[in-house]
């Protein structure tokens, strides 16, 4: 055997038996509660979180309710307030200090991202992103790439949250719900119950090996 045809060989077996050669995997999440343990009554909302250039790619697939209307701003911009509407969102924590990543998408293209330092805290908000969502009859489509420099460092635990309907039709969804044992009378949804998260870590998404980049907007946090 030549040495040329010896070194694609050996590359070949690098390849096969390396793990760090191992392709970046995926994660898909299906949010089928509500935020007190019931089922839904419809198809989930899909949640997949994948690689990304310079970030996390957050992919949201569903049902498209279409209630409320859609927000007055335009799509691909920050909206304040967006939680009053049909919306999707990813909560990304570090339970440890209570820093986290809130972010918020929208069928009709509009998105919302905070930082938060303490429970409902938010110190940063508005933060641009890339979001490109697309309606087609009843279902949406939502693709949208979060920056690393947005996620606080050590996150080790998430949730996802659903929302759609208005007045008494107002359907608030959980991925990780309040255990319905749990439940008080007279309780109201509140997505920043943090004890409810549950075990999540990007190196899962991004490789063992991978390390999260420093993040100036959270130096001086907790």
């Amino acid at each position: 055997m030549g040495v040329s045809r010896a070194l694609q060989c050996l590359t070949l077996i690098h390849v096969l038996l390396c793990p760090a050669s191992l392709p970046l995997a995926q994660m898909e999440f299906a949010i089928q509660h509500t935020w007190d343990s019931n089922p839904v009554n419809h198809e989930p909302i899909r949640v997949v979180f994948s690689p990304g250039q310079g970030g996390l790619k957050m992919e949201v697939s569903g049902p498209f309710f279409n209630d409320p209307a859609a927000p007055a701003g335009p799509p691909g911009q920050a909206f304040p307030g967006l939680w009053d509407y049909e919306v999707v969102e990813s909560f990304f924590l570090d339970s440890a200090t209570e820093n986290y990543l809130e972010v918020e998408l929208c069928p009709h293209g509009q998105h919302l991202i905070l930082l938060l330092s303490g429970v409902g805290q938010a110190f940063q908000q508005q933060l641009p992103m890339v979001f490109d969502a697309t309606i087609t009859g009843d279902r949406w489509m939502g693709e949208a790439l979060l920056p690393w420099s947005y996620f606080p460092p050590n996150v080790n635990k998430m949730n996802s949250y659903a929302i759609h309907g208005s007045g008494e039709k107002r359907t608030y969804e959980a991925l990780y719900p309040i255990p319905r044992a749990e439940i008080v009378e007279g309780q109201k949804p509140n997505f920043h119950r943090l004890e409810y998260f549950q075990t999540f870590r990007l190196q899962s998404i991004m490789g063992e090996g991978w390390i999260q980049p420093e993040s100036d907007l959270w130096r001086g946090k907790p």
